[in-house]
């Protein structure tokens, strides 16, 4: 760090201020962005990280301040705008085509005027080789996985040879491997001269690998400093301005609750290859957690429980829902019978951007009618909505805003509500605090431990360990497609869980 110390900033902003109906999303926040540091920048959600990002990438332009790219005052109106400024952003939420290819989302706005198809898959593969990444060029980005579409976005940042590059969250998705590759290409891009703005709920993560850490905390700025300077209590106190450290990711329970009645049995389930013969039960009044690595059929189970996705039609398996068989063929019928799913892609698959919180919330109880309803009550939205934005600590920075305007840990919120306005009786939450403040990730856990003491049955999944032994009552440890192991939440280990998961 002493070696940028003299630098010149390559990207400096002063008094920048964006407000959204008279709101300010941040308030006066200074920054700085020296060549080839890597810069964590954090806070909880709704701090106003993505918002100053985002000003930097030109994705919305500030109210007031100024911004200054090598010593010249710049005023980026479009990403377009900041990619020819040498500044490009990989964002939290995806922004790929899903209709195209990887390699013609990889060279987007690129083009030349006659292309081969053969020369940009080539030159695709090549460019994703170097960063170690195992994604087929040829391959519809609909088709990818949450963490393969960030090995996109990333590759895709890097093909521009920008001179600074903000990552949004890009390890929320990564398993541990990928976490290191990840890593390695930062110092490779530091060594170049690149410098990186880093905006992470990862605490450790940040600790790891950044040169200066900032802190914003309700709009405002609160702190800059060196990394080697900051602890997670430091940074946890600076972000929330009291001390969470204790209850970071929660602590491991000392009882488990017993189990209350099958609500769920899955018998032989198989998925188009990628979930094989997979057998388990799920019961009312217990959290059971599911873990397994990147494409160990977590997810394609629980969406073929909830009817999103469908069972192969022959040899698929059976799944009894209170004692009945059902196979679901859309999401509404799973609804209607008391099953709710909490997607991992909140913004593909969680709700409706252009829409308020409310309005996402409300959309949630009707559809747990199934059509028995030909009449909406506007009276009946604002009552629901206000219940369960109170319950969830939901914040907008006005009652109009669209959940495309709220911080990415509201929006998880929003969906979350959406989900429990069901009135479910089984709850699936998949990778319910990715991408979520330390704050809110304490929130989402309460609620969760609150649901399976009412004697709901909760299913986590998630790909963070703590979490699991935070949460669980049981642990499922999925493995090539199928339950490999279960454990009790108390016997479990953070060692048995990821033997169990590779081996």
């Amino acid at each position: 760090m002493n070696a940028h110390a003299k630098a010149r900033p390559i990207i400096e902003i002063r008094g920048a201020t964006k407000l959204y109906g008279g709101a300010p999303a941040i308030d006066g926040v200074d920054f700085s962005l020296l060549p080839g540091e890597v810069h964590a920048l954090m806070g909880e959600n709704g701090a106003g990280k993505s918002t100053l990002a985002k000003s930097m990438a030109g994705v919305v332009e500030l109210t007031s301040g100024r911004m200054a790219i090598d010593g010249t005052q710049v005023q980026p109106r479009s990403p377009r705008d900041a990619l020819h400024l040498g500044v490009a952003m990989v964002f939290q939420e995806t922004s790929l085509v899903p209709t195209s290819t990887v390699a013609q989302n990889l060279y987007l706005g690129r083009e030349r005027f006659f292309n081969r198809l053969r020369g940009t898959n080539t030159a695709a593969q090549q460019v994703l080789q170097s960063l170690n990444f195992d994604v087929d060029p040829t391959a519809l980005v609909s088709q990818l996985g949450a963490a393969k579409k960030q090995m996109v976005e990333i590759a895709r940042a890097v093909l521009h040879d920008a001179k600074v590059i903000i990552f949004d969250e890009p390890t929320a998705t990564l398993t541990p491997e990928e976490k290191e590759y990840f890593f390695k290409l930062v110092k490779n891009l530091k060594s170049r001269g690149v410098a990186i703005v880093f905006i992470t709920h990862a605490l450790e993560d940040a600790l790891a690998i950044s040169d200066r850490i900032t802190v914003l905390r309700d709009a405002r700025h609160v702190v800059t400093d060196e990394a080697s300077k900051f602890d997670l209590e430091r940074i946890v106190k600076a972000m929330v301005g009291r001390d969470l450290s204790q209850t970071l990711y929660g602590t491991r329970r000392q009882t488990t609750r017993a189990p209350g009645e099958r609500v769920l049995s899955v018998h032989g389930l198989c998925v188009s290859g990628i979930v094989r013969h997979n057998s388990f039960s799920v019961f009312a009044g217990q959290v059971t957690g599911v873990f397994g690595l990147v494409g160990a059929g977590r997810t394609e189970t629980f969406k073929v429980v909830s009817g999103v996705v469908k069972r192969d039609f022959l040899h698929g398996g059976t799944i009894l829902f209170k004692d009945r068989p059902v196979r679901y063929r859309v999401p509404t019928q799973a609804i209607g019978d008391g099953i709710a799913y909490v997607t991992e892609d909140r913004k593909v698959e969680g709700f409706f951007e252009t829409m308020t919180p409310a309005a996402n919330i409300y959309v949630g109880h009707l559809a747990k009618l199934r059509g028995r309803r030909t009449w909406i009550s506007a009276r009946e939205e604002a009552e629901i909505a206000r219940q369960w934005t109170q319950r969830l600590n939901v914040k907008a920075v006005s009652q109009e805003a669209r959940v495309a305007e709220l911080s990415g840990g509201n929006q998880q919120k929003v969906v979350i509500a959406r989900s429990l306005a069901q009135e479910p009786d089984l709850i699936i939450f998949d990778e319910p605090t990715r991408g979520v403040d330390v704050g809110a990730i304490a929130e989402i856990h309460q609620l969760i431990h609150r649901l399976a003491d009412a004697g709901k049955a909760v299913v986590v999944i998630s790909s963070y360990l703590p979490e699991v032994l935070a949460l669980s009552d049981r642990i499922l440890v999925m493995r090539q497609g199928k339950v490999a192991e279960e454990f009790s939440g108390i016997e479990a280990t953070e060692e048995k869980i990821m033997y169990a998961a590779v081996h």
